[in-house]
């Protein structure tokens, strides 16, 4: 009985444990695995590439061990590792050093997807936590360096065996950053590994990225250094198309003269798709004005064409143009640099024109302020210098040598290429940056003026008359208050005219006259003209105005003006509203500070005969009954009364 009870209550704890194993987060462990699955992947999918070309060849030279060491050491070369042919003719080992760049984006994608997958970042709440950065990171290296070294190992007693220095400087290096990219996609991109790599810059580099909008800064530099890489590959792989397109009777007779069966043929057309990007970057670099070397001593740039003299029969290099001073055909591929720079520009001036609220509420951003022209150049500058070391680093790996002596030597040079790049993005962009900022500027201080409310174009504003018209009296414009010294000089302008008419006209017949005054304008203004719409009550709030990039910023002018404009806009309803404004202000001392000053020729409705003075000349009339259309001066007080 002791016993069950033991078993009982043990029973939920080995629960949690298995319900613990079960959703634990996978870690090293699982890291290693994925990195070890990467590795295999790309071995496996060369080695069954090779193994094909061999199946399929009738004359095969060796037997599935060395296909398979071939796949190995082509896996290797994808990394950059730098092979040597022992199976030549003079019996000395050559090198080989020139990357097929599309081989090497197989590496560096499957490791970047086995960082991602060892993080295990879920998005859902209740999901388990990652694994640390530091875990997945480690593990994915650790299992892919693995397999690498057993592959180094494995193919090093064949014809095609890796420089071991190679290995341990390029396996590693590639492994690691590939892996670090995916970690650190997969933690959110977080801006610490960053600002930790920033800190070692010197200090006038670490002035220029950090501040209050270091973040955007940094942001706008990396998206306008890949636009501007993007450019320069995309018209280095353009001229290399209109090349082969010139030599394309020379490009074919060299595909057909290197092999002679369909399965050489293919193994020739797969080699070449490899090699595009190199030759691409070739390209570029021959536009920015460097060029690429042929061998030793052999160079090939817009100006002049020295290249080799007995050159390898390859389709690619057949699109090498032709030997001898350059022609004005070689000079418009400068044209490359100058779209990158102009590109790269307009990247830099958009982030310099800052954003107003409205756009950055599109954006889900921050609204920031423009910046000064010098901080602009600061990042067009930064710009330049990465896009300049990101085709360094493509030139250095598209290139390397292909045997000794005059073969020692093929692509182009990546410090050439480098600085040639960053000194055409900065001379060309900026005063293009420049420019571009400026117009953007204008243009949205130009938006933000928008027409006011109440006018249409051709017409007359109502502020235009000079008279200090008040808008929330009459009911025309907008319904905003008059300011201060508008409402003064309707004061001072309307006392002398009112008190003129108060000794004129008894109080009596006035008070009457005003009420059927009133009448004929309710009348009146009830009568359309062309389209019937009900005036709109003034109100002390300011209108809504259509486009706000600003909630402190008014706007004088609408967009666009009614199409239907309505009756309380004709002239005779317009004058009946000022006869019944007069009248209904006669025998008041003190008017309405909204009431508005007349026109230089009033038109009065005419009187009736006005009866006897009243005896009682204390009595002040009652103000009449307020329309929806005007505002009733407000009743003086009895010290003001005329007596």
């Amino acid at each position: 009985m002791a016993g069950v009870t033991l078993m009982t209550a043990r029973r939920p704890s080995l629960s949690l444990l298995l319900n613990g194993m079960r959703d634990r987060s996978p870690g090293l462990g699982a890291s290693l695995l994925g990195g070890a699955v990467a590795a295999g992947l790309g071995l496996g999918s060369l080695a069954v590439l090779v193994l094909g070309l061999w199946i399929s060849s009738p004359y095969p030279d060796s037997g599935p061990g060395g296909a398979l060491r071939i796949a190995a050491a082509l896996w290797l070369l994808a990394h950059g590792v730098e092979l040597v042919r022992t199976d030549t003719l003079s019996g000395a080992p050559l090198p080989v050093g020139v990357t097929p760049l599309l081989l090497l984006a197989l590496p560096v994608w499957l490791l970047y997807r086995a960082a991602r997958d060892a993080t295990d970042a879920s998005a859902e709440p209740d999901a388990p936590p990652p694994v640390p950065a530091h875990t997945a990171w480690t593990g994915v290296v650790l299992g892919y360096l693995g397999v690498g070294v057993a592959a180094a190992l494995y193919c090093s007693g064949g014809e095609l065996r890796p420089e071991w220095g190679w290995v341990t400087a390029c396996l590693p290096l590639v492994a690691a950053s590939a892996a670090g990219a995916g970690v650190w996609s997969a933690h959110g991109r977080p801006r610490e590994p960053v600002l930790g790599l920033l800190l070692t810059l010197p200090g006038p580099v670490r002035r220029l990225l950090f501040g209050s909008d270091a973040r955007a800064r940094v942001g706008t530099a990396v998206r306008a250094a890949g636009a501007g890489t993007a450019v320069l590959f995309g018209g280095g792989s353009l001229l290399l198309g209109v090349s082969l397109v010139l030599h394309g009777a020379a490009a074919r007779a060299s595909f057909l003269q290197l092999t002679e069966g369909w399965t050489g043929r293919f193994a020739v057309l797969l080699l070449g798709i490899a090699l595009i990007p190199n030759a691409a970057v070739w390209s570029a670099s021959y536009a920015l004005g460097p060029g690429f070397a042929l061998g030793t001593g052999h160079l090939v740039h817009p100006l002049a064409s020295d290249p080799a003299p007995l050159l390898p029969p390859f389709p690619l290099l057949a699109a090498v143009p032709d030997a001898g001073a350059g022609t004005t055909l070689n000079w418009t591929a400068g044209l490359v640099p100058v779209a990158a720079g102009v590109t790269l520009a307009c990247f830099v001036a958009r982030g310099a024109a800052g954003r107003v609220a409205q756009e950055a509420q599109e954006a889900r951003q921050e609204p920031r302020a423009p910046w000064s022209a010098g901080r602009t150049v600061g990042v067009l500058v930064l710009a330049a210098l990465l896009c300049a070391a990101i085709l360094a680093l493509l030139a250095a790996l598209s290139g390397g040598p292909l045997g000794v002596a005059a073969l020692a030597r093929f692509g182009p040079l990546w410090w050439q290429s480098g600085g040639a790049a960053a000194l055409w993005l900065t001379v060309v962009g900026m005063p293009v940056t420049l420019t571009a900022r400026a117009w953007r500027l204008r243009g949205r201080r130009a938006r933000g003026t928008v027409p006011a409310q109440g006018t249409e174009p051709g017409g007359k504003r109502p502020m235009e008359t000079g008279k200090g018209a008040a808008k929330g009296a009459t009911g025309e414009a907008t319904g905003e208050a008059a300011k201060g010294a508008t409402k003064e000089s309707a004061k001072e302008a309307a006392k002398p005219v009112v008190k003129e008419t108060a000794k004129d006209s008894p109080k009596a017949a006035a008070k009457d006259q005003a009420k059927e005054t009133q009448a004929k304008a309710a009348k009146a203004a009830k009568t359309p003209t062309r389209r019937e719409e009900p005036p709109a009550k003034p109100t002390g709030n300011p209108p809504t105005p259509l486009t706000a990039p600003d909630e402190d910023e008014r706007y004088e002018v609408l967009p666009a003006p009614d199409p239907f404009p309505s009756a309380w806009h004709d002239d005779v309803a317009r004058a009946t509203r000022w006869a019944a404004l007069r009248a209904a202000s006669t025998p008041l001392d003190t008017p309405d500070s909204s009431i508005i000053d007349e026109p230089a020729a009033p038109t009065w409705p005419p009187l009736s005969e006005p009866s006897p003075p009243s005896a009682d000349h204390s009595r002040v009339p009652e103000p009449s009954p307020r329309t929806d259309t005007l505002h009733q001066p407000t009743e003086p007080p009895d010290s003001e009364a005329p007596h």
